[in-house]
Parts: structure tokens; sequence; C-alpha cells
């Protein structure tokens, strides 16, 4: 009686290199960063410095505080575009009051924005079941509405911008921008959150399976409710952080992070379907996107050329990971 030995068939290159990437996501986000940087110091020699790295981080941070309420809300398949809203309000009611208020007490008024909308964001998803994305954009109108109204009843007073948030928003100590005194306890937060908390857990069974999340006893408006009051409030602290970095209050001051936010969080590897993703490499998506943008400037692009090839990249990085991800 004879056997017939079988010979492995050996892993082509291509298919180990995919499977690499799969299981390490966040190597081609790594890779592609560098990849700019380097890009970035051949067309401008120099530019990579100390002060660079510096000023990248401080404009990176508001967009990963953003991109991570966006992180929260799209593991359980939804999307929050009320959080640039959310964020002007916050620091246009704090560089407002605080010319007449107390500091703790300007800085109450100011959240207070926040709070009341994620609220009636969670009920509205959780209770009322309205879909995320018209109900965080409705919410998003009302308060732009609401903040105009405000600003007629305050345009005698002025603003001004409160001392902390300008060292907060610009300052550098020891070559360190000083917002990552609040930034890295709050991003340690929330990775710890997601990664080892029952409600970091319940995120992403909801986005994963809500049928089956409802069946195991769940409280989904709950959930829910508590997860919009989170991404508002952290939109709030953005708010506060931002205008000490831009030192303008304006009705539209955060608004331009939105689709970004949605972008460096698409980019970081988190699914629009729910489910799936981490913060982790949100943070990495938020700084690919910082230096693109700093790329695109020094280029000179027109404003149209600039949005096509932002669009483009965002689209490439995105359809290469879903295939990783979708050949494991």
């Amino acid at each position: 009686m004879s056997t017939t030995a079988i010979t492995p068939q050996p892993v082509p290159f291509g298919r180990r290199i995919k499977r690499f990437m799969a299981d390490r996501p966040l190597v081609p986000l790594v890779i592609l960063l560098v990849i700019l940087v380097v890009i970035l110091q051949i067309l401008r020699p120099g530019i990579v410095n100390e002060r660079w790295i510096a000023n990248t981080i401080k404009f990176a941070i508001p967009l990963a505080i953003l991109a991570g309420c966006q992180t929260m809300t799209m593991l359980t398949g939804g999307i929050d575009l009320s959080v640039g809203t959310v964020a002007t309000m916050s620091a246009f009611i704090m560089a407002t009051q605080i010319v007449n208020q107390d500091p703790a007490v300007a800085f109450l008024l100011a959240m207070m924005p926040a709070v009341l909308i994620g609220l009636v964001n969670g009920i509205g998803v959780g209770v009322f079941r309205v879909h995320p994305l018209i109900m965080t954009l409705g919410t998003s109108l009302i308060g732009t509405g609401c903040l105009q109204v405000y600003q007629r009843t305050v345009i005698a007073s002025g603003a001004r911008i409160p001392d902390f948030l300008n060292w907060l928003g610009t300052g550098v100590t020891w070559g360190f921008p000083n917002a990552l005194l609040l930034y890295v306890p709050l991003a340690a937060l929330i990775v710890f959150t997601l990664a080892r908390t029952g409600f970091g857990r319940l995120l992403y069974a909801v986005g994963d399976n809500e049928h089956a999340t409802r069946l195991s006893g769940v409280q989904y408006w709950q959930v829910i409710t508590a997860l919009y009051i989170t991404s508002s409030v952290l939109a709030g602290i953005t708010g506060l952080l931002y205008i000490g970095l831009i030192k303008a209050p304006s009705l539209s001051l955060a608004e331009p992070l939105v689709l970004p936010s949605v972008a460096a969080a698409v980019i970081g590897g988190t699914s629009i379907f729910g489910g799936r993703g981490g913060y982790t490499g949100t943070i990495i998506g938020a700084l690919i996107l910082t230096v693109l943008t700093t790329l695109l400037t020094i280029l000179q692009m027109p404003e149209g050329a600039r949005r096509i090839l932002f669009g483009l990249i965002v689209l490439f990085v995105t359809a290469a990971y879903l295939r990783i991800v979708d050949e494991r």
C-alpha cells in the first residue's frame, strides 16, 4: 500500500502581503502617512522640523476628537452631522459669555447646548427611530438657527478668548503642543472605553446585529442616548479647544471639520455599516488628512482641484482597506 505525500503549495507573495495588511490594518495607514511626509519634505526641503510637527499636531487634534465622535456613532451604524454645529455653539457661547461671567459659569453655559442636542439626537434615534443622518442634520440646522438668534442678543457685548484656551490651543511647552495635555487622556479614555468596557462592547454589538442585541435584553435606546450625549459633549470640548487655536469666534467655526471627521474615521478603518473599527486608526486618519491639507496648500492647487484630489485619496484608501478586510 503506497501513500502519496501532499506537498503544500507556496502562498503567493501578493496574498501574504494582503494577509499581513489584514492582520495589521494600521500598517498601510502608517505607510501612507510616512509617504505624504516624505513627499512634503521633497517639495519643500526643511519644512519637516520640530515646529512643523507641533503645528500639524495642533490642527490634527480638533479633527481627531470630532473623528472620535464619528467613530463611536459609526460603530452603531449611525453618523453625527451635528458635531460641527455643537462645537461652534460651545465656542461662540464661551467667547461671548466670558466677557461678563465667571469662567466656570461661562463653561457650563457653553456646554449646555452640547448636552441638550446630544439628548435630542439620542431620543430621536434611539426612541423614535429617526435615521441618524436625518436626525443629526435636523438638529444641526436648528442649532445653527438658534446660534444666529443668540448672536443678535450679544452683539453689543463683544467676545473674548479666555487666556487658558489660548494657552491650550496655541501654546507649546518643551516642543510639545499644550493641547496634548487634554487630548492624550481623552484619546486614551476613548480607546479604553471601546476596547475594555461594557459600553464599548455594546456599541460594537448594536452595529453588528441590532436585532440580536435587542433579543439579548439590551436597552437599545439607552445605549444610543448615552452615545449621542457623549458625542455632543466631546464636540463641545472640541469647540473650546478649536477657538483657542483659531482665535476668531464665528458662526461657522467648526463646520469645515464635519466631513473631514467622517473621512478620518473611514480612512482609519471604521465601517460606515457598523460593528467594525477602532479609534487608533482614526487618529492616524486625522493626521493623514492634516498632512494632506498642508501638501495641497504647498502645491497651490485651486480649491476645485484640491477637493477632487482629496476625494480620490479618501475613496482609494477606503476601497483598499475594505478589499483587504473582505479577503481575510
